[in-house]
């Protein structure tokens, strides 16, 4: 009898800080994960330091801000590991943190949503219609409080305008996934100490990647098109 296949996991930005985070804890979790970075040798190193600890995560070059980068991997998924059945959009870009508004350079919120919003969305493209079609798969967009509406303030607005718009997004892959167990939600991981929160942020890289490991890994008939933080739903 065939050996039952293991789950596939894609984490976008995976070489380091929360995506890197989540690659050691899916792969902890029994998941074959597919690190995806732009940068092809630091992608590389990160994966060789989890796979030299047992862990079953393999490398791979991804631009999302091109679409032939998505397709390739796309079709290596399906043709190498029989496609994806979880998807971790957490590759993201902080423009102009002190910026104000009225004053932002427009190429910076270009820039912010071609990578934070409409990478996300040539992902989901490529990959949630595969999950359609196995009837599984788990969705996570890495979002932020900067994106939650009711507390918005002057703080970094091409990056809070473009995370919410990525909440938009997982509501409207949430709904056209609802009916064939495609379970899509977005996390909120808080201010984390990373290259881009800094050494001054009062969370882990284990609390930032909780949520995120949480909602990648929901059985069946769980939440989706949620805004989560500490694993509890948070309004949007």
């Amino acid at each position: 009898m065939a050996s039952k296949r293991a789950r596939v996991a894609v984490v976008t930005g995976g070489n380091r800080g929360i995506g890197l985070e989540v690659c050691r804890e899916l792969a902890r979790r029994g998941l074959r994960v597919v690190l995806a970075s732009r940068d092809r040798h630091r992608g590389e190193s990160a994966a060789a330091e989890l796979a030299a600890a047992g862990l079953d995560v393999r490398p791979r070059e991804l631009d999302i801000t091109d679409p032939a980068s998505v397709g390739e991997l796309s079709a290596w998924l399906e043709r190498e590991l029989g496609g994806a059945d979880v998807l971790v959009n957490n590759a993201a870009i902080l423009l102009e943190e002190d910026g104000d508004v009225l004053h932002i350079p427009e190429e910076a919120f270009r820039r912010s949503f071609d990578t934070n919003v409409m990478g996300a969305l040539r992902l989901c493209q490529a990959i949630v219609p595969g999950m359609r079609s196995r009837r599984y798969g788990r969705v996570v967009n890495v979002s932020s409080g900067a994106g939650q509406l009711g507390g918005m303030d002057g703080y970094a607005p091409a990056y809070s305008l473009s995370k919410a718009a990525l909440n938009a997004l997982t509501r409207l892959v949430a709904h056209a996934g609802s009916d064939r167990n495609v379970l899509v939600n977005a996390v909120d991981p808080g201010w984390v100490r990373t290259d881009m929160g800094g050494p001054s942020a009062p969370r882990s890289l284990a609390q930032g990647a909780d949520t995120i490991v949480f909602c990648a890994t929901l059985p069946d008939g769980g939440p989706t098109g949620g805004f989560f933080h500490d694993r509890r739903p948070i309004p949007w």
